[in-house]
């Protein structure tokens, strides 16, 4: 099945969920107006619809091929990157002083769904590049900025991240990767690494790798960790490739989806050393690293919307066309289409509400991001900044979490035929399965939640964004709209119950650290429920507006149905988080004595 953009729907949650308008108002979105968003995202569409969605079932069914040392790209994926990087959409966010745009994150954000949704394998490798811009520009030295950072922008390179090892997993502390310093202030690397996604690949001039390793005199743990520069090629200072670095692939993975995405194990140094330049200081490579992977974690819950509202897309065809059965008081010989049977409403729904929550948040966190830098009070953009810290494990987690979940109900619409492969509900759910796994498991995302972000401030930016969520609810109230149902009081419910679970996980994280930890994954997720009902309550409150004022848009009374759906059907079980939260620790510690039998 062919991929729709859905561009009114994204533009309508950029502007009325996550503060576009607001931006417009106070300037932080100037460069946004007069339409310009709007056009961009339409472009976006046109190239994800004409070029990357005709290449994502051949990119599943052929794969990425690696020999003797190289890999080639799925078929037709060299040369839609060359059409990617001519159309400059690799350069939106990148900064100006190096051939970027400098536009927003969130129109970029906005562009990231589009493209990942009509083929999320070809998306990974701008992400990742993307993520490498971000570290270069916060933390290299002004001489490899002037080497790397145009080329990387442009997108005729692109960037890796090099983290994972076979012995460590997602416990950096125990990477052995080294690198020993040479007298001309340069680094030689010995290691390997594992899971690089696009770390060999023939659709750019060179690939700039971004390996965690360890100087010999650097302190144990995480505390001793650096960051490297590894070219795939050595460039002069004129910006000239020269000659092949001691960086090789000599594998890989077999994956259960993102086939056309190859995932590569990384060897350094076979040679006599792999050749690497210092990013920021030694011994301090992780916070550098951690730059490269919050603008990824950000990006993962992305993908995660956009594998949710390809999915959705899919199923709503297929229970448009399949008829089977009849609905209460169908008279007619005719079986009814299977869209009618109230079973598949509800699914159908769940799908749709989900996606729109998911995004909502993921755009609100890329809204923070560019308020952190845009905004011109320093006290504002230090908010900002502590709310994007807060929202982006919530984006990342709860995101991937509803592209598995949304994948899986495309199936269950489809019935039989949605577990056979010629259908494509089954490539939608092998390629949403990693999203919760890669840049941080879910796990991961839920413990920072609940000990580091929640703490910030003193917990003062939770409480405000408890605040934020709590007006949403509240202003529903006084719009006297009959279609609101009972969007109003579930929510309202939602952020209480989020309100006391809060209030349970600070003072757990201070005292009973095993407590907080145990009730991470409902609590991250009764988070996500309360920020995403508020949000959407918001664009339900938009929509009514703009029906109050002649406004003749045909989705308006869909958005309105969406955000009540979501608000009394997956809302209304925040009471049972808060629970899960609050009281359920008890048997978590119960139930790993016993499983530690």
């Amino acid at each position: 099945m062919s991929y729709h953009a859905p561009i009114t729907d994204i533009l309508f949650a950029m502007i009325h969920e996550a503060g576009l308008d607001l931006g417009f108002k106070d300037g932080v979105y100037a460069d946004l107006g007069d339409g310009f968003a709007e056009a961009t995202l339409r472009e976006a569409g046109k190239f994800a619809e004409n070029v990357l969605s005709p290449l994502n079932r051949v990119g599943d069914k052929e794969g990425a091929k690696f020999a003797q040392g190289r890999v080639a790209a799925a078929p037709g994926f060299a040369e839609a990157y060359r059409q990617w990087t001519a159309g400059g959409w690799n350069a939106i966010t990148g900064p100006s002083e190096y051939g970027g745009m400098g536009l927003p994150v969130l129109l970029n954000t906005a562009c990231i769904e589009i493209w990942s949704a009509a083929n999320l394998a070809f998306s990974l490798c701008p992400l990742l590049t993307l993520a490498a811009i971000e570290a270069m520009q916060s933390h290299a030295r002004e001489a490899l900025k002037a080497v790397y950072l145009a080329k990387l922008v442009s997108g005729e390179w692109t960037g890796t991240m090099n983290l994972t090892e076979p012995q460590a997993g997602s416990d950096l502390g125990a990477l052995k990767t080294r690198a020993e310093r040479q007298q001309d202030g340069t680094y030689k690397l010995f290691g390997s690494k594992i899971f690089i996604t696009y770390g060999e690949h023939d659709m750019a001039g060179n690939i700039i790798h971004f390996v965690l390793a360890r100087v010999p005199d650097a302190p144990k743990g995480t505390r001793g960790i650096s960051l490297f520069l590894v070219p795939k090629f050595l460039v002069g200072a004129d910006g000239a490739l020269g000659a092949r670095n001691d960086v090789h692939c000599i594998s890989l993975e077999h994956k259960l989806g993102i086939h056309a995405s190859p995932t590569c194990t990384m060897v350094f140094g076979d040679h006599g050393g792999a050749t690497g330049f210092l990013i920021g200081e030694e011994n301090k490579g992780l916070a550098c690293m951690f730059t490269m992977m919050n603008s990824a974690r950000l990006n993962v819950g992305v993908q995660g919307v956009a594998i949710a509202e390809r999915a959705f897309q899919h199923a709503l065809a297929y229970a448009r066309e399949r008829r089977q059965g009849h609905v209460s008081g169908d008279m007619s010989e005719a079986m009814s289409p299977i869209v009618q049977h109230p079973g598949v409403v509800r699914m159908l729904m769940t799908m749709k509400a989900m996606t729109a929550a998911a995004r909502a948040i993921c755009l609100m966190t890329a809204d923070s991001i560019d308020r952190s830098r845009r905004e011109r009070d320093s006290s504002a953009r230090e908010r900002a900044a502590e709310r994007a810290s807060l929202l982006t494990p919530v984006a990342k987690a709860f995101s991937a979490d509803i592209g598995n979940e949304v994948a899986s109900l495309d199936i269950q619409v489809h019935g039989g035929m949605g577990y056979i492969e010629e259908t494509g509900a089954a490539q939608f759910f092998r390629d949403a399965r990693i999203a919760a796994i890669y840049e941080g498991t879910n796990g991961i995302q839920e413990i920072d939640l609940v000990q580091r972000k929640l703490g910030l401030s003193g917990g003062a930016a939770v409480h405000r964004e408890v605040a934020d969520m709590r007006a949403a609810a509240g202003a529903l109230g006084n719009s006297n709209a009959e279609n609101f149902g009972e969007m109003e009081p579930c929510l309202a419910e939602a952020v209480d119950a989020l309100d006391r679970a809060t209030a349970f996980m600070l003072d757990a994280s201070k005292t009973r650290v095993e407590d907080a930890l145990a009730g991470a994954t409902p609590y991250l997720r009764l988070f996500a429920y309360a920020r995403g009902g508020t949000a959407l309550a918001r664009g339900a409150l938009a929509a009514h507006r703009l029906s109050l004022a002649g406004n003749s848009d045909s989705a308006l009374p869909a958005r309105i149905a969406t955000a009540r759906f979501f608000a009394e059907n997956i809302a209304a079980g925040a009471g049972g988080l808060e629970r899960e939260v609050t009281r359920g620790v008890g048997s978590v510690r119960a139930s790993a004595a016993v499983l530690g039998q």
